[in-house]
């Protein structure tokens, strides 16, 4: 039994998937799905993410985040959490540049939000001195001051795809016959989510929705909004969706979405314009990743890192720092957007 044999016998009994269904047991179903059962980051995986191209990354946001518990006088009791830590390697890189501010360590309670217990055993190898907890949802998280993370999670989250037609919406499905999957649009229907949209979009464009974003965004806001702390979204999108964006990546290549599922991470860009209209805090602007490094002095940091390195590792860095911030890079396709409480001000780089 693979999860094509479980998706296609599902849809053959009960009819299409939605995207988000389908996206939703291709990653996460815990027998069969992406995350259970495939090594995603790094080299030897389908992607590298920033905190694996460089330490500076993680560091940096640490300190970003340090800095605002500093601004806003050091509450004594906080937490400190990341959604979809992957292999720890952010929050590591994060709590060892925040050594030098030994108050914010003691202050602190370190949550991570996981589902897969594969990544949970490889982030307790990564965070293994320190002593992190894990929960599954935001809605766990404790009501005090939060910090919060979030690098490349928005975007794993499952999506619905809407195609206008006049003034109404046909959904796009993911059906299966002749042994394959394949998208197909529903019946026209009035979607009210989507009113917004009408003034902005013309006959035929694709709005991507992501329902999963939003409970996350009211958790995380909700505490921030009450309690103290910021949040940092780093992730790839826009200000708003048109278009559609599904993807797949296998060894570190574009493949078809409906391709082996469950052997393939599956993404989209993500709509921080739904993510603002869903806080209770305020937002920063949206900045471009390589602009809000290089204002948190990455290129410092990287010359730093250079002054006592070997040949071999002082090129290292350089080709890190270049593909972080350089706009043929990671630099502009990476947006990074902060919330933070009502009256106090934005997270460093995001002014």
């Amino acid at each position: 039994m693979t999860l094509s044999d479980l998706l296609s016998q599902r849809i053959l009994s009960d009819g299409p998937l939605s995207i988000a269904d389908y996206m939703a047991e291709c990653l996460s179903n815990p027998q069969y799905g992406y995350y259970a059962t495939q090594e995603p980051f790094g080299v030897s995986g389908d992607f590298i993410t920033a905190p694996e191209i460089s330490q500076m990354f993680g560091e940096l946001l640490g300190l970003c985040l340090a800095q605002c518990w500093i601004d806003q006088g050091k509450p004594k009791s906080i937490t400190l959490a990341e959604a979809g830590p992957g292999r720890g390697t952010l929050m590591a890189d994060a709590l060892r540049a925040t050594q030098i501010i030994p108050e914010f360590h003691t202050a602190l309670k370190l949550f991570l939000i996981e589902t897969s217990e594969r990544l949970r055993n490889i982030q307790a190898q990564t965070l293994r001195d320190y002593t992190p907890q894990w929960i599954s949802a935001t809605d766990e998280l404790p009501q005090q001051p939060l910090f919060f993370l979030a690098n490349e999670f928005f975007d794993a989250l499952p999506i619905r795809q809407f195609q206008r037609q006049a003034d109404y919406w046909r959904e796009r499905r993911v059906n299966f016959a002749e042994n394959q999957f394949f998208f197909e649009p529903d019946v026209p229907t009035v979607q009210p989510l989507l009113d917004h949209r009408i003034n902005a979009t013309v006959d035929g464009d694709i709005v991507e929705v992501c329902p999963a974003a939003l409970p996350v965004i009211h958790n995380v806001s909700g505490r921030i909004a009450q309690y103290g702390g910021a949040a940092l979204i780093v992730d790839y999108g826009n200000w708003r969706s048109l278009g559609d964006t599904l993807q797949a990546v296998q060894n570190h290549k574009m493949v078809p979405p409906l391709s082996t599922p469950g052997r393939v991470d599956l993404t989209a860009h993500v709509d921080f314009g739904a993510l603002v209209r869903a806080a209770v805090c305020q937002h920063s602007k949206l900045v471009p990743q390589g602009l809000f490094l290089q204002r948190l002095g990455i290129v410092d940091r990287a010359r730093k890192l250079t002054q006592s390195a070997t040949i071999a590792q002082a090129t290292e860095v350089k080709q890190a720092l270049h593909r972080l911030t350089h706009h043929d890079q990671l630099g502009t396709h990476f947006k990074v957007l902060g919330l933070f409480p009502h009256g106090e001000a934005s997270p460093l780089g995001l002014d």
